[in-house]
């Protein structure tokens, strides 16, 4: 296997920005000619170095955009073969032409390859993660058992039975089906990890490497596809070379100094779905110098949390407003905190009640409905949360 996937790995600076920034104007292009743009009246942009004179799209304005004009907000939208669901709701468009999500860039790093088979556990149920990981296998010539989530047990035996050498899926799952088998006593042959949706902690990351098993994470949306990938080196997270990266304020559209922290907004330069200057919300910063593995796009130092209190937790984010939301359908709740924390290599979610209620069972269908996770109830007397303005605190330990 080619250490590369392409040659755009490997290219100077020069080359990189100029190549970009024709394929930005031709973004720009695109998007202003589309008729739910908001783009039509802004300054005039005749360089990459005129993006910051363009507005920055949030997840709120595509949201209302896209009540105002369904499905996806009067938007430039070319080569769609599936729509997509995501929490919001927000719907997204998706293409099958070769690398569309540009996954396989991801997973060649990771050594997979032909030959090798991996088990998808990103959930294929309306949300696009599934397909964006199938869509880059296939651009690396692996196949796939299209596994989603659920069902450890009958997970371990396909593994066995199959042959699997690699998986797909947030990173603690993988330890959940490993487990499994080897209660099962099923010899396991995975060897290859590529995993998203949620912060790959040191400790689990060593779990996997004492059991033979290379694990890799990137950073990817269900908007953006992806937007950055380990390698090898395993030092920051490479830029993919599909999108252009900003470092901003949070709340604003002005780039921080190289190495602070700020706010990442992507604008993707895929011609079907041009997004342009799309705030993710997740916070991080650039790292100084180019990765030890050879390849020259810069890097980010990862997932560094959120710019608002949004957190995911198993894989899935949780909102300030689903939290009121829950407080908003019982009378008998003054307030609501949910704390992120871990047990062992697993996220878990614990949902702080203040309430005169004694039955905290009452509550669990009211938080698997607004919330979509399952959660640990502790009910706590009125007046015992703090007044810190905090409704979701991530307690976990990214070092």
């Amino acid at each position: 296997m080619s250490q590369y996937f392409d040659a755009l790995e490997t290219r100077s600076a020069d080359e990189r920005h100029a190549a970009q920034s024709a394929a930005f104007l031709e973004q720009v292009a695109r998007a202003k000619a589309a008729p739910g743009s908001c783009l039509e009246a802004d300054a005039e942009v005749t360089s990459l170095e005129d993006i910051t004179k363009l507005p920055v799209l949030r997840k709120s304005q595509l949201v209302t955009w896209q009540k105002e004009n369904p499905p996806f907000g009067g938007m430039a939208v070319s080569n769609m073969a599936h729509v997509f669901q995501s929490p919001g709701p927000i719907y997204e468009p998706g293409g099958v032409s070769h690398d569309w999500w540009r996954m396989g860039r991801f997973l060649h790093a990771c050594g997979i390859g032909s030959g090798d088979i991996v088990q998808n556990c990103f959930g294929y149920h309306l949300t696009p993660a599934g397909m964006i990981f199938e869509n880059g296998a296939r651009a690396v010539g692996a196949a796939v058992l299209p596994a989603g989530t659920g069902q450890t047990e009958l997970q371990a035996q396909a593994a066995f039975d199959i042959g699997i050498t690699a998986y797909a899926g947030t990173p603690d799952y993988l330890k959940i089906i490993l487990e499994k088998a080897d209660e099962m006593g099923l010899p396991l042959k995975i060897s290859k990890a590529a995993v998203g949706g949620g912060a790959l902690f040191p400790s689990l990351r060593q779990y996997y490497v004492d059991r033979g098993i290379s694990c890799r994470q990137c950073y990817a949306t269900a908007d953006l596809g992806n937007i950055a990938y380990e390698s090898d080196a395993e030092e920051g997270m490479i830029l993919d070379e599909g999108v252009i990266v900003e470092i901003v304020t949070p709340g604003t559209g002005d780039p921080v100094p190289e190495g602070e922290v700020g706010e990442v907004v992507v604008t993707t330069l895929n011609p079907d779905y041009p997004l342009i200057r799309f705030a993710t919300g997740d916070l991080s910063a650039i790292l100084p110098g180019q990765s030890p593995c050879g390849r020259t796009n810069a890097r980010i130092k990862g997932w560094m949390g959120r710019a608002d209190q949004t957190t995911k937790i198993k894989g899935m984010f949780v909102r300030p407003e689903q939290v009121a939301a829950l407080v908003a359908r019982h009378a008998e709740i003054d307030r609501a905190r949910v704390v992120a924390s871990r047990d062992g290599e697993v996220d878990v979610m614990t949902v702080q009640i203040e309430t005169s209620a004694q039955d905290a069972a009452s509550f669990e269908p009211s938080i698997v409905e607004t919330l979509k996770l399952k959660g640990k109830v502790e009910l706590v007397p009125p007046g015992a949360l703090p007044r810190d303005g905090l409704v979701i605190e991530d307690v976990r330990s990214y070092d």
